[in-house]
């Protein structure tokens, strides 16, 4: 198993790590920052510096084959680092910030739009979830209660219950396709205080306020009740 270092803090942008594996697949450690691409978020990116100062480019992060292994991909030719090296592992703390942001922001959608979700995904900017709705919502309506819920700037915390505790409150689940994880013990929760709470496992910012202003694009019919709700931070193109 890796420590999942981003689990308990997602703000630490690199931490100290031993290789264990590397080969075309990628490269795995005993531990690092690197949040591996899931539940709508992409894969972190960055490098690995070896001990001679000289650093490997890490172009994605993907789960492995046993629970908490992460695989960090090299970008095509690169030299493998040696199996058993201390390495610092260190993440594009640019990019993954722009991540945390979209994505809570994406969780306050689902505390403004009552529905289930069908879809989503995370981006560098941008993002989309996609509801059960037999209707499309006012996107007006919609930009103006979240950027009233960004600007009251809410904590944003994760808290964790037992299986049997999710299993007793499934409407605590409001994605439809995807289920979290269970049979591990426990599931991770995403909180925003007194406005939403579900399971997540992904990074977050830890108050709203960090969010910034956001607008909403386009409100597309994906379905017979499918509404597809495209945000981006503002001044980018929501579309």
């Amino acid at each position: 198993m890796t420590e999942l270092v981003f689990r308990d803090d997602a703000y630490i942008r690199s931490c100290k790590a031993r290789v264990l594996a590397a080969d075309a697949n990628g490269v795995l450690l005993d531990r690092t920052v690197f949040y591996p691409m899931g539940g709508g978020q992409p894969g972190d990116t960055g490098y690995l510096r070896l001990a001679d100062g000289s650093e490997i480019a890490i172009v994605d992060a993907v789960k492995g084959a046993a629970p908490d292994e992460v695989l960090h991909k090299l970008a095509p030719g690169s030299a493998l680092p040696e199996v058993g090296s201390e390495i610092e592992a260190v993440i594009d703390w640019d990019r993954r910030h722009r991540l945390m942001r979209m994505h809570s922001c994406l969780h306050l959608l689902c505390a403004v739009v009552i529905g289930d979700v069908t879809g989503g995904s995370v981006g560098d900017g941008k993002g989309r979830l996609d509801f059960n709705l037999p209707e499309a919502p006012d996107r007006a309506a919609i930009e103006t209660a979240l950027n009233k819920l960004i600007a009251e700037d809410h904590a944003v915390r994760p808290r964790w219950i037992t299986d049997e505790e999710l299993a007793a409150k499934p409407e605590l689940v409001r994605t439809m396709s995807v289920k979290p994880p269970s049979g591990h013990g426990k599931v991770r929760l995403l909180e925003i205080v007194g406005i939403d709470l579900q399971p997540c496992g992904g990074t977050h910012i830890a108050r709203t306020g960090e969010i910034g202003p956001i607008v909403v694009g386009k409100i597309e019919n994906k379905g017979k009740q499918n509404r597809r709700i495209n945000l981006a931070f503002a001044g980018t193109d929501a579309a």
